[in-house]
């Protein structure tokens, strides 16, 4: 909750310049400064706040889905002759998948809250939002579960990477004995497991933030499928539009990704101990 609360105006951030189209937009932001100093002055200090509730209320059911079947995944790996290495990245694969399909709908609601830049007043709640959007569009792909294959692939990619260089990286360096030690050296490879994983998962999180948000021409959907808002966002914007937002992603789940992972080993670890 804390994480969340200290880290959503980066979020924010990085949905609102993942949908954004052109610099020439009067409307743009130029640089992460810019961002906050528009934000601040437009839609308040609450403007950083828009669209809490749904991560607030899926974070833990998803990380317990993603550590809960990330172990799951591994075990029933190791009935089949794969490399530790490979195994980490495909049970890794596995949990991204499982935890999409948990925070889809959530992220649907997220997104629509965060890309209006109407003051937080002026917005319509969580709920009636997504009450709007089940009314609209239903409960299927067009509907609360759009997106839901740019997802499986943000969630799918980041875990293979994340769990997958951790745990590989950290049987190749050798343990610490001073506690400290062994703290930060679990911590920095945490830290380049988020930062790597954001780096090579963010196309499919533009591609979400793409047909989750609002539409260019309002009535009309542009933006539908995966693969194909990734290649409509490289014809027309060129290959850095699939990173952009990647700055306070990176922010975000660089040093998140690391406290992430030590808190569930070191819990895991007591718990074996004591239970």
């Amino acid at each position: 909750l804390v994480e969340i609360c200290l880290m959503h105006p980066l979020d924010v951030v990085k949905t609102r310049f993942q949908i954004q189209r052109y610099a020439t937009d009067p409307n743009s932001y130029k640089s992460l400064g810019d961002s906050f100093r528009m934000i601040f002055q437009t839609e308040g200090l609450f403007g950083f706040y828009k669209g809490i509730l749904p991560p607030i209320l899926a974070e833990t059911p998803k990380r317990a889905v993603k550590f809960f079947t990330f172990e799951q995944y591994k075990k029933l790996l190791g009935y089949v002759s794969l490399s530790p290495a490979l195994t980490f990245a495909i049970a890794g694969l596995g949990s991204g998948l499982t935890e999409a399909i948990v925070v889809n709908p959530f992220e649907v609601v997220k997104v629509g809250l965060q890309a209006n830049r109407n003051t937080f007043t002026e917005q319509p709640s969580t709920l009636g939002y997504a009450r709007q959007i089940i009314k609209k569009e239903g409960l299927g792909l067009q509907g609360l579960n759009k997106g839901f294959t740019a997802t499986l692939g943000r969630h799918g990619v980041f875990n293979m990477v994340y769990f997958g260089f951790y745990y590989n990286v950290k049987n190749i360096i050798p343990v610490n004995k001073d506690p400290t030690l062994e703290f930060l050296r679990k911590f920095g490879i945490g830290l380049l497991s988020g930062t790597i994983a954001s780096v090579i998962n963010i196309p499919f999180d533009v591609a979400k933030s793409r047909i989750q948000g609002p539409q260019p021409v309002p009535g009309e959907i542009k933006y539908r499928t995966c693969f194909k808002t990734m290649a409509t966002v490289y014809q027309e914007e060129g290959i850095l539009a699939l990173y952009k937002g990647l700055l306070p992603k990176i922010m975000r789940l660089g040093p998140g990704g690391a406290v992430m992972l030590l808190v569930y080993e070191y819990t895991y670890s007591w718990l074996q101990e004591n239970w």
